[in-house]
């Protein structure tokens, strides 16, 4: 694509005209909910103080799965994902809506104060 034809692209992208084709938004929807979840584990893994390693051990799952979820890679299914809320001792929970995705895992444990 030469520089001219690609600055027209841009130029018609950044116009208010421009609608992202129907493809581009769903893989940019599926992105971010993966995204969201990774942070979620990675969040709880870190504030139980555990490895990946011990989390993998805790679920039943390898360091490379733990990995792969972590840095997005993959999505996990509905069972791998009880395997997970499990061994985060924690309740996962998914609010997903038109524009935003939330994911996140509430300790099954307060701490009494």
């Amino acid at each position: 694509m030469s520089h001219n034809r690609w600055k027209t692209l841009r130029e018609r992208q950044l116009t208010e005209s421009y609608t992202e084709p129907a493809d581009v938004t769903e893989a940019r929807r599926e992105i971010q909910l993966s995204m969201a979840l990774a942070q979620a584990v990675y969040d709880r893994r870190t504030e139980l103080g555990l490895t990946q390693v011990e989390l993998g051990e805790r679920a039943g799952l390898t360091q490379a799965k733990i990995s792969r979820i972590e840095g997005s890679d993959t999505v996990p299914t509905l069972p791998l994902l009880a395997k997970l809320a499990t061994a985060l001792d924690a309740t996962l929970n998914i609010a997903l809506d038109a524009e935003e995705t939330k994911v996140t895992f509430t300790s099954h444990h307060t701490d009494a104060a």
